[in-house]
């Protein structure tokens, strides 16, 4: 961009939009969804014209590999893409959040998303290529599914991995997978600690 004079902050309506907010950015047409963006720079190009210079986040299906399993519905790729675009092509400001802020929110909101890995859009490489995995399917942590814990080898299942519903476990006392039962462990003590904790938490839904 041609610069002209550099901005701290733009007015959008009653809000300040500030160098490192995130936002959202209205597509092209209806079927699209919003872009989602961080604001890096701000200023008026020679022309008079306000511009923001923005870092993009990938949703996983606009990524190289495209949306796998443990790719949660909120969930956006940070990336290395950088672009000059029209200030007021931009909506509203959203909260984009890391995956342990996004798990620890009482309730997720239409504006939440999180992010976990840094995408590099000229190789289609991820940051980091490894993350913890969970369960008999060795998958990922989605928080969209509802996971529970072993309260024998504090290891986290899908409920339908172990051939149980979600109604079922809720109706144990104790939560035991099947290896801990043939190898007779029994639940670990956990005194003033719901038996839940220290792994990934319940399943959150996004509120529609």
């Amino acid at each position: 961009m041609g610069r002209g004079k550099k901005m701290t902050s733009i007015a959008m309506g009653d809000e300040q939009l500030l160098i490192g907010d995130t936002v959202s950015l209205r597509p092209p047409d209806d079927e699209t969804p919003p872009y989602l963006a961080r604001i890096n720079d701000m200023g008026e190009d020679k022309g008079g014209a306000t511009r923001v210079r923005v870092s993009w986040f990938y949703r996983p299906e606009e990524a190289h590999g495209g949306r796998k399993a443990f790719h949660g519905e909120k969930e956006l790729f940070t990336s290395d893409h950088n672009d000059w675009v029209a200030a007021d092509s931009i909506e509203h400001k959203v909260a984009i959040h890391t995956l342990k802020a996004y798990q620890a929110l009482p309730q997720v909101g239409e504006a939440d998303y999180f992010s976990r890995f840094l995408y590099k859009a000229s190789t289609g490489e991820f940051k980091p290529d490894r993350v913890p995995v969970y369960c008999l399917c060795e998958m990922p942590y989605n928080p969209d599914l509802f996971m529970v814990e072993c309260e024998g080898c504090s290891e986290w299942f899908h409920p339908e991995c172990l051939q149980l519903t979600e109604n079922q476990v809720s109706k144990m006392p104790h939560m035991i997978c099947s290896e801990c039962t043939r190898n007779k462990k029994h639940p670990k003590p956990k005194p003033g600690a719901n038996p839940s904790g220290g792994g990934p938490p319940p399943s959150k839904k996004a509120r529609k």
